[in-house]
């Protein structure tokens, strides 16, 4: 009888080596940012400014994933500036930049007043 021979064994391809032969794409990376003013009407004192900016801030963060700090007029009870920053892919981002404006007008009723940048990773390396 003959002896078969089998094909050699290939030893398995280290991650490196994986990593390399797939075909890399490149996705776009975007940080949107939102400066919103915001008026509250309703707020008598600071306290109950910063039990509202608190509340909105907390469901910027859970509900959009975005990051949030209060920019201007701390000392201000009817007044606040936040920024809002997101990032993602362009659609995407600019996307829950929309939700969240239109979460803020329903939030602030008495008046919003926003400016909006979009950058793009290029730009901010530039």
């Amino acid at each position: 009888m003959e002896a078969r021979s089998s094909p050699p064994a290939t030893a398995p391809s280290s991650p490196a080596a994986r990593h390399s032969a797939r075909k890399v794409r490149r996705v776009t990376a975007f940080v949107c940012l939102l400066e919103a003013e915001l008026h509250f009407g309703e707020a008598h004192d600071l306290k109950a400014k910063r039990k509202l900016l608190k509340s909105i801030s907390d469901q910027l963060r859970r509900r959009f994933g975005a990051a949030v700090a209060e920019i201007d007029h701390h000392d201000k009870w009817q007044r606040a500036t936040l920024l809002v920053a997101l990032v993602g892919d362009g659609a995407g981002a600019e996307a829950r930049r929309n939700e969240i404006e239109h979460f803020l007008e329903s939030r602030c009723p008495d008046g919003c007043h926003f400016e909006r940048d979009t950058l793009s990773l290029g730009d901010i390396r530039d």
